[in-house]
């Protein structure tokens, strides 16, 4: 608003308020990137330790059919 009393070209206004947008946006992206980041990576050790169980019942009816 004090850039609008005060006469400022209307392209330095745009310029200002786009860099202003532009910052706000920036800090939210990066205050969000941890909690995307978790949730698209974080599951991956449920899914290891499914993969090793499902290993160690493999192994187990391995042994168990030559017996």
């Amino acid at each position: 608003m004090d850039m609008m009393v005060s006469d400022e070209s209307p392209s330095q206004i745009s310029d200002t308020i786009k860099d202003m947008l532009y910052t706000k946006t920036a800090e939210r992206v990066d205050a969000f990137r941890p909690v995307v980041a978790n949730s698209l990576f974080g599951d991956d050790t449920e899914i290891e330790n499914e993969i090793q169980d499902d290993e160690i019942v493999d192994d187990e009816l391995e042994t168990s059919d030559g017996v």
